[in-house]
């Protein structure tokens, strides 16, 4: 038996999804050996544990935004008038809607590669 620098085995098993994944991402890395790229990811990845339970907070939030659209859409179809009032209101829903997604966004994790 050749002498070997790394004398410890891993053993893991996959689904065919996760081996065709892993597969795909060894082939892109470019590196010679599966074995080299998960060294290369224990040794220099990371794993993510994200909270995204502010998502339900947004998705209540669009819901409402809905409902108000909803309303306004309603009343300009019945009188066949827009109203100064209501396309006032719906800027400052879709204003919430951007500024909420842009604070969601400055959550997340910079990713670099």
């Amino acid at each position: 038996m050749a002498k070997r620098e790394r004398k410890n085995e891993l053993k893991i098993f996959l689904s065919d999804d996760e081996q065709y994944i892993l597969k795909q991402k060894v082939k892109i890395s470019g590196m010679k050996s599966k074995s080299s790229f998960l060294r290369h990811l224990i040794l220099y990845g990371f794993v993510y544990d994200i909270d995204y339970s502010y998502l339900r907070d947004y998705n209540a939030a669009l819901g409402k935004i809905s409902s108000n659209l909803n309303q306004i859409a309603k009343r300009m179809n019945a009188t066949g008038n827009v109203y100064k009032a209501d396309v006032e209101e719906v800027k400052k829903l879709m204003k919430q809607v951007w500024d909420t997604q842009k604070a969601m966004l400055a959550k997340q994790p910079s990713m670099k590669q």
